[in-house]
């Protein structure tokens, strides 16, 4: 299904993505909203991660916590269900992953309580106002993203390395993208990397970890944002008993704006 085709309010997709009518990756999907990271975990293991992501407000800024058990995000979507509303999940046991599935109402249990980050696919409505170019999403491809050296602050059970996602830029625009984007510290703000990928660990751009690889043309430079699969390379180092995610690049659409989360 092709992004230009769908609906443009976020409900009207969340039921779409329910329905199984829409599978893909979300990147270009109703302009103007946040999307969301997702990571659900047990209860006791919930204030080890509420304290990881605390200290690692660039990879995972906190958007709404809801509480054990509960399925339905009040605070940013009313109405929806986490269970469902995400067009791929995956289901890591021990630090394995084990599961990817369309649905984890099976998974489903009352101790489980779920935490919603921010995406830098909501700031990019803003970076093609600005005139910056984004292939992945005129490809109609997910964003590229790799595991880095970068090490998080560790917090009680978490610990493990920075995942980034990565835009060409062309030169001449890298500084309006720092700028534009560091406006939006609730979906990951500024880049935390410009060029050489080699000294954050990365040692072929051209090899995704996760995602799909992009072209890097001519005149252009790779810029790396901190990404919220963090939590997700945290928990094949960490090795809890049991976390539910997005499947990277598809991800939560929140009724939030972009703009509720700008700040200034």
């Amino acid at each position: 299904m092709d992004v230009s085709s769908l609906p443009a309010t976020p409900r009207e997709i969340r039921e779409l993505i329910r329905g199984g009518a829409i599978a893909r990756n979300t990147a270009g999907m109703a302009p103007g909203h946040v999307q969301a990271n997702l990571a659900i975990l047990p209860r006791d293991l919930a204030f080890d991660f509420l304290l990881f992501c605390q200290r690692n407000p660039k990879p995972c800024p906190l958007i709404e916590v809801v509480e054990a058990g509960q399925t339905e995000p009040r605070e940013t979507a009313p109405g929806a269900d986490l269970r469902s509303d995400t067009p791929k999940y995956r289901v890591y046991r021990h630090g394995e992953m084990t599961e990817e599935t369309a649905d984890v109402s099976e998974y489903w249990r009352d101790d489980l309580v779920s935490f919603l980050l921010g995406c830098s696919f909501s700031f990019e409505s803003a970076m093609e106002r600005a005139g910056v170019p984004l292939r992945h999403i005129e490809a109609g491809t997910n964003v590229s993203m790799f595991v880095t050296d970068i090490e998080t602050a560790p917090a009680g059970a978490f610990s493990g390395p920075m995942v980034v996602s990565m835009r060409p830029i062309p030169r001449d625009q890298v500084v309006r993208t720092v700028q534009v984007t560091s406006r939006f510290p609730g979906v990951h703000g500024a880049p935390v990397h410009v060029g050489d990928p080699a000294a954050i660990g990365i040692r072929d751009v051209g090899a995704p970890d996760l995602g799909d690889p992009v072209e890097i043309r001519d005149g252009e430079v790779p810029v790396f944002w901190a990404c919220g699969v963090t939590p997700q390379a945290v928990a094949m180092r960490s090795k809890p008993p049991l976390m539910i995610t997005h499947s990277p690049g598809h991800m939560f659409i929140t009724d939030l704006r972009d703009e509720d989360l700008a700040v200034f």
